[in-house]
């Protein structure tokens, strides 16, 4: 297994391509088959665990265990107190409500590497330093959070993940844990796991409930394998069960088997006029036998007189 922590650079992408030619992780790490932890925005910095442990990674990522992540933040203005305790509260972010944060105001700016593009300036609005941890991971998260109090981002700067600290790496450098943090953060990631215990649902992975019990508006996980051709719906069901009621009869007595003559709905009904399939009473078509001297098929009018005139009146 590999762990590695690197110290993202800004404008750098958290993945290992990009189609419009932007830097990635690729670009500093050579490491074939490691992914990272979660996200870090390609505006902002710091630090990113990479690992091929896939099961260290779930964890880590799963919001259910809430690992701590910390920024520092630098913010246009100076915070109120008040807005510190709406961060610390949790903020409306229109999407939903941030969980409750750990706050502060640093007293002074710390010591950090240049960034690559410099931080544009106000000249008549001063700025300010925060340490901000969470332990969740909406989008764009922090930056929505300053915003929402009145004090937008200006730089952006994840310092530390659970125990790990970007501490000396330089933008761009990275190493490997050393033994002592990968058993410590795998036994407090078992700890974790122990503590809030687990609820497998079947055909869907590693999915946990926290305390082992499913929450009442959970929806109801299937008893079996994934079945495509199941119905869908109790009516969709018993159509289904309509139409293959012949499946199984010996070979005559199916839904498409030739029904005798003479039975009640198979072959033509002989009809009075000895005509196929007319019904008695009914009127002829026109088209009776041939008379005499007429040619067969004939309507059966009668000739008219001689001459071709119609007799005229008086």
């Amino acid at each position: 297994m590999r762990y590695i922590l690197l110290n993202k650079p800004y404008e750098v992408l958290t993945q290992f391509t990009d189609e419009n030619g932007r830097q990635t992780l690729k670009d500093f790490v050579d490491v074939p088959s490691i992914y990272p932890v979660g996200r870090l925005d390609y505006d902002s910095e710091g630090l990113v665990l990479l690992t091929d442990d896939k099961q260290l990674q779930h964890r880590l990522s799963e919001p259910r265990f809430k690992v701590p992540k910390t920024y520092w933040v630098q913010v246009e203005g100076v915070p109120t107190e008040e807005a510190l305790e709406n961060l610390r509260r949790g903020v409306d972010l229109k999407t939903g409500f941030t969980s409750p944060a750990e706050v502060e105001l640093l007293p002074d700016a710390p010591q950090l590497w240049e960034r690559s593009k410099p931080v544009r300036f106000r000249a008549a609005i001063p700025t300010s330093w925060v340490q901000i941890r969470i332990s969740q991971g909406m989008n764009r998260q922090v930056r929505k959070m300053t915003a929402a109090v009145g004090f937008p981002t200006l730089r952006l700067v994840r310092v530390q993940l659970a125990d790990l600290k970007v501490a000396d790496l330089r933008p761009g450098q990275w190493r490997e844990l050393t033994e002592k943090e990968v058993r410590a953060l795998t036994d407090d990631m078992a700890a974790q796991t122990a503590a809030a215990g687990t609820f497998k649902t079947p055909n869907k992975g590693s999915e946990y409930w926290p305390g082992g019990v499913r929450p009442a508006n959970a929806k109801p996980a299937p008893t079996g394998g994934f079945n495509r051709n199941a119905p869908k719906s109790a009516s969709e069901g018993t159509k289904r069960a309509a139409g293959s009621r012949g499946a199984g009869r010996p070979a005559g007595t199916g839904s498409f088997a030739p029904k005798p003559a003479g039975s009640k709905s198979g072959g033509a009904k002989p009809s009075a006029t000895g005509g196929a399939g007319r019904k008695p009473g009914a009127k002829p078509t026109g088209r009776g036998p041939a008379a005499p001297g007429g040619r067969p098929g004939s309507t059966g009018r009668k000739p008219g007189p001689t001459g071709g005139k119609r007799p005229g009146r008086g």
